[in-house]
């Protein structure tokens, strides 16, 4: 056991506040995972949210444990020290359950680094009853859980928080805790359906054992009066108390999952927003989380709220939001994503702002002395040319114009087609072409002055791209992945086409790996909206 470990833990624990220390003994122990750094993690409200939850049960004890970083992942296997618990540094075998929390499709391989490091099988088929119970959660699983449906006894569809007591109240009293958590709504059991593919790979039916459910329906709660539990300044946010505030997004644009799997759209009642501000103590650093924040009906009323520094995700370009930068002037930087350069794209992703808007609100942002404007682009959309492109870097010069004091800085993103949303028949661009495409906005831009581009980098999109759209062969991929990050080569090596997933567009008659998941969608509606995307051409709308 490496004491330079326990050592750093420590020191990272003393400089937290509100974390929960209980007496184990006679509860059901559970240990969360986050399958990325602490520094991530703990930047992570939906994490924080299970943690809190499942502590403020008195028959349970709910820890932490993340990936190390990369210096301490050598130390692990040099000294033989196997993952533990940050709370009271119990190894991950000694917990009756472990929680993974999935956000991030590109965090998959680090389940299989974790597990290895912990000594535990990746494959639930290969772990006995002496290990502890694999459940998972999170963004990832609403959407398409199939790339690591193997590695897990049990996975929560939808919010957990609508289903995590009930099952916890079945470990305590169930002989059979699979068969249990099978009849719970959105608890899915993969050990309980079977796959047959076709001979060009695509999946030719699922069938469900015994008595399992045919379709698992998504989660949702009214109720999600819940903030940060654990703040720290070695997280992403430094100690701000992150708030939820919206859930769910009334403006459905074509590329974004949010807008598609959490409605309807939920709105916190501003009476339990202020308590939640006001139980976060006197250090009064508050974020506001919501994919909207336009939207919601009391967010002026928020934003007044004396003695609270408040940082929010973004603004909606628009007029409402141009009335709430003056109330924002305290922060050093604003964004918002235009997410393309030109009105007929924004129209293909049914992107609902005009370029009238986002000058005006750019304008605004500037005016109110707000020293960053930060800007969100997607390039490889459904449809996208070269004029697409270049309407990016005109826009971004336009705003230049019409924001002369200040910065401006660009995320540039590829576009990655998720599941339940009209694109995700669609197919990834190829790594080269949008490579070329960022390489010409980052040249075009660079000499314009105060502005800066930073881009994500295309091999991980299509990694990203490759687990979105995947199914559950490819937890080949994953578990090779637990020495190597050379996707490529390790699906190479495990015969895995990854153009097929990627690069090719899938049919309305295809079996899609998550179409098993009622995520309150109409595949037919989603089919319509694609369609209608794509007959959006250049010619047509000038």
């Amino acid at each position: 056991m490496s004491t330079k470990l326990f050592d750093k833990i420590d020191r990272l624990l003393s400089r937290e506040t509100g974390t929960i220390y209980k007496d184990p003994g006679g509860k059901v122990s559970v240990c969360l995972v986050y399958p990325n750094t602490y520094r991530i993690g703990m930047s992570n409200l939906g994490f924080q949210g299970i943690y809190g939850l499942l502590n403020s049960r008195s028959d349970v004890v709910c820890e932490r444990a993340f990936l190390p970083d990369d210096d301490d992942i050598h130390i692990y296997r040099r000294s033989g020290t196997k993952i533990f618990s940050f709370e009271s540094k119990r190894r991950l075998t000694d917990f009756d359950i472990i929680a993974f929390s999935l956000s991030f499709e590109n965090d998959y391989p680090n389940i299989a680094k974790i597990l290895d490091l912990a000594g535990i099988p990746l494959l639930a088929s290969d772990r006995s009853g002496r290990y502890p119970l694999l459940i998972s959660g999170g963004v990832c699983c609403f959407f398409n859980p199939e790339p690591v449906a193997e590695i897990f006894d049990i996975i929560f569809i939808g919010e957990a928080e609508g289903s995590l007591s009930e099952f916890m109240d079945s470990v305590r009293v169930s002989d059979d805790i699979k068969a249990s958590a099978a009849t719970i709504d959105g608890v899915y059991v993969p050990s309980f359906y079977s796959l047959e593919y076709n001979q060009d790979g695509t999946i030719d039916k699922r069938v469900s054992l015994n008595n399992a459910p045919e379709k698992i329906k998504v989660t949702h709660v009214r109720d999600f009066s819940h903030r940060m539990t654990v703040t720290t300044p070695d997280s992403e946010f430094s100690g701000m108390c992150l708030i939820e505030v919206m859930r769910g997004c009334p403006w459905n644009c074509r590329f974004c999952l949010v807008g598609h799997i959490y409605n309807p759209p939920r709105k916190k009642d501003f009476g339990a927003l202020q308590a939640e501000i006001e139980s976060c103590g006197e250090k009064k650093s508050v974020g506001l989380i919501g994919p909207s924040l336009s939207d919601y009906p009391a967010i002026k009323e928020a934003l007044i709220i004396p003695g609270v520094n408040f940082s929010i995700t973004s603004l909606r370009a628009g007029e409402s939001s141009g009335e709430l930068v003056s109330l924002l002037k305290g922060n050093r930087s604003v964004s918002i994503a235009p997410e393309a350069g030109t009105e007929r794209m924004r129209k293909v992703v049914n992107k609902k702002v005009t370029e009238n808007d986002i000058l005006s609100t750019a304008e605004v942002i500037a005016a109110a002395g707000i020293e960053t404007l930060r800007l969100y682009f997607m390039v490889g959309l459904p449809s996208e040319t070269e004029d697409d492109i270049e309407g990016i870097i005109n826009l971004v010069k336009k705003i230049r114009g019409c924001s002369a004091p200040g910065n401006i800085v660009l995320s540039v993103s590829s576009f990655v087609p998720k599941p339940f949303t009209p694109f995700q028949w669609h197919q990834m661009e190829d790594i080269g072409t949008v490579k070329s495409k960022i390489s010409r906005i980052k040249k075009s831009l660079i000499n314009v002055k105060g502005v800066k581009v930073f881009n994500d980098v295309p091999k991980q999109a299509r990694m990203q791209g490759l687990f979105s759209r995947g199914d559950r062969r490819l937890v080949r991929v994953i578990q090779a992945m637990a020495k190597t990050d050379d996707y490529a080569a390790v699906c190479k090596s495990a015969v895995i086409d990854i153009d097929s997933y990627v690069l090719r567009r899938r049919s309305f008659e295809e079996q899609l790996p998550w179409d098993f998941i009622e995520a309150g969608t109409d595949k037919k509606r989603l089919w319509q909206e694609y369609q209608a995307a794509l007959s959006l051409k250049p010619e047509v709308i000038a």
